[in-house]
């Protein structure tokens, strides 16, 4: 299954989005660094890691114990990128945060994030990457059963972290 669970801070470049808030409950330094190659998150190579947070995780199921939504929320992470070429990096604490997902009968999700964090489009998804935004306020974006990640909408403001760290 691709959730932004799985694919929050995962080690692995998967086509599809990668979202950088809505981690499970872990502890500090809970998630190995991990490296995109360029052309999937940025033009460049970008390396990315998260320490310090401290989220948790309640889900709510159907009777057939399908999951049916979730609520993620708690102390963000500080998450670093480092654009692996230069070794240029920006370190950004992300506050608190939340993260409200959204199961449909189909398989896809819907998922509002608030607050602070950080989401990577590759070029698979809606709109296309390779782009890496770190948003401060809220976003809405959905994960198809295909994987494919389609912004839906942004409030507030945001950093291009791939311009950034050119």
């Amino acid at each position: 299954m691709r959730t932004s669970t799985k694919r929050a801070l995962a080690p692995l470049a998967v086509a599809g989005a990668l979202v950088l808030t809505g981690l499970p409950p872990a502890t500090a330094d809970h998630y190995p660094p991990f490296e995109l190659p360029e052309n999937t998150a940025c033009t460049f190579p970008l390396g990315v890691s998260a320490t310090g947070g401290k989220l948790h995780t309640k889900t709510w199921y159907d009777e057939k114990g399908d999951p049916v939504r979730s609520i993620t929320a708690g102390r963000g992470d500080v998450v670093t990128y480092t654009n692996l070429d230069t070794g240029a990096f920006l370190s950004l604490k992300t506050g608190g945060n939340v993260e409200r997902k959204t199961y449909h009968p189909d398989g896809s999700q819907t998922v509002t994030m608030t607050g602070q964090g950080g989401l990577i489009f590759f070029p698979s998804d809606e709109p296309p990457g390779p782009s890496t935004t770190h948003y401060f306020g809220r976003v809405v974006y959905t994960i198809g059963t295909d994987g494919v990640w389609t912004l839906v909408s942004t409030s507030g403001r945001e950093r291009d972290i791939c311009a950034e760290l050119a």
